[in-house]
């Protein structure tokens, strides 16, 4: 099997202006964090996500590189909206496609297919297709049933982030919820898998079910090793939401004075400096040396 690895910085090269990227996981719950904040650290733009989002879409619209969402929603759980989402959907900042969950997993599975579109009832009689005019309904051929033609998703590239993997990029989650990462990878051209730990193939079974190898090594195209790489979201049982980072994040999007020393603190430097610095709060807060941390 062919070995994957490759740094963050190596991936980021990668991407380029006018792309639509996927991004996996739900909500706050195991995002691709480590890969978002390396593309804050390039100069790409004009971005289509495809996201069930949260903060890996407001971190994107805050630094001006989304042109285009297709999103289910964007939330951080506890925190109802991003507000730097809710701030460029207000401010007409960004093009946007807001789907039924259902729809928009029904475009994954479409484009996970090779399909151009796939029938689903979800979305039918509703204001999804007066808000998205581009759809539309298709008549079944076996009775008299009509259903709306929810076109695929494709992507050029899909970011998602796991407990572990091995080289060759098969990949696992031990949590409670595969989310729908396996339809990222399959309904992208390219999918980027960060995780928590590169172990060898045999260990990948050793303490897990079979079943929690969610994602196969054929839809993979690079492997980063980014401990903590969900951080700020949730990554189980690996940790939970680091809820007090996600207060100060939200806190900070307010007031434009506040969101540029967020930025100076967390998002200035590389990812070992990211982390160190959230090392460094946490260690103010519980009174504990950094050095120590």
């Amino acid at each position: 099997m062919s070995d994957k690895t490759m740094s963050l910085e190596d991936f980021a090269a990668t991407i380029e202006s006018g792309m639509t990227i996927g991004i996996g996981g739900w909500g706050s719950r195991r995002k691709p964090m480590a890969l978002v904040r390396a593309l804050l650290r390039t100069d790409v733009r004009d971005l289509t996500v495809v996201s069930l989002g949260g903060p890996d879409v407001g971190l994107l619209c805050a630094a001006g590189k989304v042109r285009r969402l297709v999103y289910g929603f964007v939330s951080l759980d506890s925190i109802a909206l991003d507000p730097h989402f809710r701030a460029a959907r207000q401010n007409g900042a960004i093009e946007t496609a807001e789907y039924d969950e259902g729809m928009f997993v029904a475009g994954l599975q479409a484009a996970a297919q090779r399909l151009s579109f796939l029938p689903t009832r979800a979305g039918l009689a509703s204001d999804v297709l007066t808000m998205n005019p581009s759809l539309r309904t298709v008549a079944s051929p076996y009775d008299d049933e009509e259903y709306v033609a929810m076109p695929a998703l494709r992507m050029d590239v899909a970011l998602i982030h796991l407990n572990r993997a091995d080289a060759a990029g098969n990949g696992q989650y031990l949590g409670p919820d595969p989310y729908f990462d396996d339809l990222y990878a399959m309904a992208a051209d390219r999918c980027y898998l960060s995780c928590e730990e590169i172990v060898p193939t045999d260990r990948l079974l050793k303490d897990a079910p079979v079943q929690s190898l969610l994602v196969r090594r054929m839809y993979v195209t690079g492997v980063i090793e980014a401990p903590q790489g969900a951080h700020f979201t949730s990554c189980v049982p690996d940790y939970d939401r680091d809820e007090t980072f996600q207060k100060e994040y939200a806190a900070a999007a307010k007031d434009p004075g506040a969101w540029r020393r967020f930025e100076e603190t967390y998002l200035r430097g590389d990812e070992s400096g990211y982390h160190a610095a959230v090392a460094g709060r946490q260690a103010a807060q519980s009174g504990t040396d950094v050095r120590s941390v």
